[in-house]
């Protein structure tokens, strides 16, 4: 769709398109691309392409005339188009607009409601339907549709559907398209993967992200993928009708800067509503690593995973004393200070998937890596998720773990104490890391009094997973959503629900949750 020939002007409070035609007739358009990622992204030759961005630039408008820029070029009932939520209620807004479009549009189209099927004159079919599970897969085996939509990819917590559809997103008919396009805010359960799989964020100032191109395990190429970052300010016919449309987003996250930046900038380094992300920043929490002083604890903390990655988190605990930067500053603590010096996450690369390494191999790279960093003799037991200590049909995996082994050639071994998983303590560990990143951090309040949670910058997978894990906003808001990354979560909550320290005054307990 080439804006050339597209005078935009204002009538009557509204922004409208007026086209020129070959004759030099102008004529006012129904719809067209805006200026900026709605162009972009109508005319990307790319197969796989998300449009992320913030609140407003005109996705949902964009995703559905992607598909139907097809149309009518003599593909007819060989053009077919899928577009995925996870529910039925939520395809609720692309409905209406599709019915607001499609029949001003293209004269003669017809809806059928009971199917969500939008067919073309000329044979094209638009599907709106939905899938949640890897396993809803089998409903579509077979079939194809060689256009392929997914709206709001971050809803879906894993990308185990949205890839398996890559097998129906085919046709025989040579010189087609073959497209999957999706698009998304940076919000919610799949905030993770679909940053890491996209590569985001895209640069500041930029719209096109990177173009990622891979071979699969057997040389095979897969189909190269980019993100197309779209902003408000794009959207002028939003802004023209409803001038303080960005005031009502600025109002609705009063207080919350991590949330605006959400809305407002796209940003991929938090999201709304998160578990942690309102008090996060990188600048403060995220800290060199440094020589551990000899008076200070270490331990180490462990979440049980085969098939979902498990995670092992080494830790030092300030006993007050100063410690001494690789730059030769001298800094202060507070007693009790948490410092996470140390990791190592089990999983294959992918989002939530593991390695199914055993027990015993596990225990074995723990001793190895606490060699490497030097810290074998020092490290103390720590706690590690109660389930490890069930004996199922004679079966313990604390007991396999902890069980002496030859390492480098001597005999070592590791301890680990029971987690405290009793009834409250998920929403209690929660809360007790949140008053800890507030007292890593306490900004206006003055100097620090309370001891705070900082994490070293090679800690990679914790700065990865754990800022931007989202609350559980249909359960329950005061715990995190159990179906995202949250395993090095999990493991970092039983070590500060180990520690010995909890708030005491009411100005410690004054973190807003």
């Amino acid at each position: 769709m080439s804006t050339a020939l597209i005078d935009w002007r204002t009538t009557e409070g509204q922004l409208k398109p007026y086209v020129l035609d070959e004759h030099g007739t102008e004529t006012e358009a129904t719809w067209c691309p805006q200026p900026g990622s709605q162009v972009l992204f109508l005319q990307c030759p790319v197969e796989e392409v998300l449009y992320e961005g913030t609140r407003g630039p005109g996705k949902t408008d964009a995703l559905l005339m992607d598909f139907a820029q097809t149309t009518g070029q003599g593909f007819g009932a060989e053009w077919r188009g899928i577009l995925f939520r996870q529910t039925f209620p939520q395809l609720s807004d692309v409905i209406v607009k599709s019915n607001k479009w499609f029949p001003l549009i293209f004269p003669g189209i017809k809806y059928n409601a009971s199917a969500h099927i939008w067919t073309w004159p000329t044979g094209e079919t638009l599907t709106f339907s939905y899938g949640m599970r890897e396993s809803d897969y089998w409903n579509y085996h077979g079939k194809e549709w060689p256009w392929l939509c997914f709206e709001e990819l971050t809803t879906w917590a894993d990308p185990k559907f949205f890839l398996k559809m890559f097998s129906c997103c085919r046709a025989s008919r040579p010189g087609m398209p073959r497209k999957i396009r999706a698009s998304t805010n940076p919000y919610g359960p799949g905030h993770n993967w679909v940053k890491m799989r996209y590569d985001l964020p895209v640069p500041p100032g930029e719209i096109l992200g990177s173009l990622i191109e891979e071979r699969g395990d057997e040389g095979e190429i897969i189909p190269a993928r980019m993100a197309i970052h779209g902003c408000l300010d794009e959207n002028q016919i939003l802004l023209t009708a409803d001038p303080n449309y960005k005031g009502k987003i600025i109002a609705s996250a009063r207080g919350n800067k991590a949330q605006l930046a959400a809305w407002l900038q796209g940003s991929w380094d938090i999201v709304a509503g998160g578990m942690f992300d309102d008090l996060w920043d990188a600048t403060r929490h995220v800290v060199p690593p440094f020589d551990i002083p000899s008076s200070w604890r270490i331990d180490r903390s462990f979440d049980w995973g085969s098939s979902a990655p498990f995670a092992v988190g080494w830790w030092a605990e300030s006993d007050g004393s100063d410690l001494r930067l690789a730059d030769g500053r001298i800094c202060s603590t507070v007693k009790g200070d948490l410092f996470r010096i140390g990791e190592w996450y089990g999983w294959n690369g992918e989002p939530n998937e593991g390695v199914r390494m055993i027990d015993k191999d596990i225990a074995k790279g723990i001793i190895e890596r606490e060699l490497a960093l030097g810290i074998y003799d020092r490290c103390k037991a720590g706690p590690a998720d109660g389930s490890i200590f069930n004996d199922e049909n004679g079966v313990c995996i604390a007991s396999n773990m902890m069980a002496p082994m030859f390492v480098e050639g001597e005999k070592r071994r590791i301890r680990f104490v029971r987690a405290d998983k009793r009834p409250g303590t998920r929403k209690a560990g929660w809360e007790l890391m949140r008053q800890r990143l507030l007292a890593a951090n306490p900004g206006e309040a003055g100097p620090r009094e309370f001891p705070g949670l900082f994490i070293f910058s090679t800690c990679r997978q914790f700065i990865r997973t754990v800022p931007v894990l989202p609350r559980d906003l249909d359960k329950d808001p005061d715990d995190v959503d159990t179906s995202t990354e949250d395993h090095i979560a999990d493991e970092a909550r039983y070590r500060v629900m180990f520690s010995g320290w909890r708030p005491k005054s009411s100005r410690a307990r004054g973190v807003p949750s």
